[in-house]
């Protein structure tokens, strides 16, 4: 069955904002469990413009969910998953330039390197995911390296719902869609489960939700965008709600 995995790192910008203790991205965890989060998602970055490492230890130590590990592929980022031990760690590119996260990480290119990484994590225990283009080259590289997970980045076929509209059936919007089915059929032949985030909210994500295989969705800024307005467990609540529902139709 479809999961949804919710990212808080931005409960963490808002605090941050003010260089503050609130609000709590630990507790903004609780909440969005009690909503019916399968897990949680967070990204300790590089700069720490959101979580801190303190956040980190104090989501592993006082939520009982599966924590997913945002991080890039450094020594000192494999270092503290180590340490702290998460359910999954999801190698992601990460630059100080960007807002956020922007575009997969390019596999191809650093196999060798990041076949190391997976390494290093699976003896700690941390089941690895990476965050990639929906292009066939990079899933056959991810397989090659050993990761367990492969997460497709949605952006491009999100972008392409609001430039057009939010018109689920216009050319550009079904052509991206085509490519992340065709990327998740790839990834299941290939013996990994199939994610996928970026960029998804309440209008674009059911057409992704039926996709065929498709495990997990990690959602995050819509959520606690709308969580502003409703509170983040009726957030929650509504976007599982609509997985659940296009999940059931399937493709």
């Amino acid at each position: 069955m479809i999961e949804l995995g919710v990212n808080i790192d931005h409960v963490a910008t808002i605090r941050q904002a003010r260089r503050t203790y609130e609000p709590d991205p630990v507790w903004a965890a609780v909440e969005a469990h009690l909503g019916g989060a399968d897990g949680i998602t967070f990204h300790l970055r590089e700069d720490r413009r959101h979580i801190q490492d303190d956040d980190v230890r104090r989501l592993k130590e006082a939520t009982q969910m599966k924590l997913n590990f945002e991080m890039a592929a450094t020594d000192e980022m494999v270092g503290i998953a180590c340490r702290i031990r998460p359910q999954m760690a999801m190698l992601v590119p990460e630059g100080r330039h960007e807002v956020t996260t922007e575009g997969g990480l390019d596999i191809v290119g650093q196999e060798s390197r990041l076949k190391d990484v997976i390494a290093r994590l699976a003896d700690a225990g941390i089941s690895t995911s990476v965050f990639i283009d929906a292009e066939l080259p990079q899933v056959e590289a991810a397989a090659r390296i050993g990761a367990q997970v492969c997460e497709i980045h949605t952006g491009p076929y999100a972008h392409a719902f609001h430039d057009k509209g939010r018109d689920a059936e216009a050319p550009a919007v079904l052509a991206e869609l085509a490519k992340i089915r065709q990327a998740g059929q790839a990834i299941r032949d290939l013996g990994m489960r199939f994610n996928a985030g970026h960029a998804l909210n309440y209008y674009n994500v059911q057409p992704l939700a039926r996709l065929a295989g498709v495990r997990e969705l990690h959602i995050g800024h819509a959520i606690i965008s709308r969580a502003v307005f409703v509170g983040l467990r009726e957030a929650v609540r509504e976007m599982k709600a609509l997985m659940r529902e296009a999940a059931a139709q399937g493709e």
